[in-house]
């Protein structure tokens, strides 16, 4: 039986490990489409320090719903364990848990979206994106304060649809 919890463990832990890489380079790539032009990759190779921190606070968002996505993976395998795993009733509460997660993840990445949005039309006298791109800052903190309030929210979410579901 302990070997049995040890190959289930190693299993999630490979799970979250492909998912959490999947995760952040989704996210990564959505990120460009958001910043309106700005070259991340050539500004962080510049030492923009702005860009930096928008792109940490992403990854930071997405971090933490993956997070609260794998504890629904887990759920589901203990779920799918504890009925037989081959069963009808194991590989259904797996695969609610893993459309649980990318729900979760495209939730994530559309809430930032918005959330940038309604705070670039909130501050009209300020161009968020051109100010990250001069490198400013106290404007990158406050979007990615924006960024990850938005994920603490959502991931509150996602635990609610894990507990709803499994």
């Amino acid at each position: 039986m302990l070997l049995a919890n040890a190959v289930v463990g190693i299993i999630q832990l490979v799970i979250a490990i492909i998912l959490a890489v999947i995760a952040l380079y989704i996210g990564f790539s959505v990120l460009s489409r958001i910043t309106k032009g700005i070259e991340e990759e050539k500004e962080l190779a510049k030492g923009n320090a702005a860009v930096g921190i928008i792109v940490a606070a992403v990854f930071f968002a997405i971090a933490l719903v993956v997070q609260s996505g794998v504890s629904g993976i887990s759920l589901g395998v203990s779920k799918a364990l504890s009925v037989g795993l081959f069963s009808m009733d194991g590989i259904v509460a797996i695969g609610v848990a893993i459309l649980q997660l990318i729900l979760g993840i495209v939730l994530a990445v559309g809430a930032i979206y918005l959330a940038l949005s309604i705070l670039d039309r909130l501050t009209k006298g300020v161009s968020e994106f051109e100010e990250i791109r001069k490198g400013n800052v106290a404007v990158a903190l406050e979007m990615a304060g924006v960024i990850v309030a938005t994920a603490v929210i959502i991931q509150s979410g996602v635990i609610g649809v894990t507990s709803a579901l499994l």
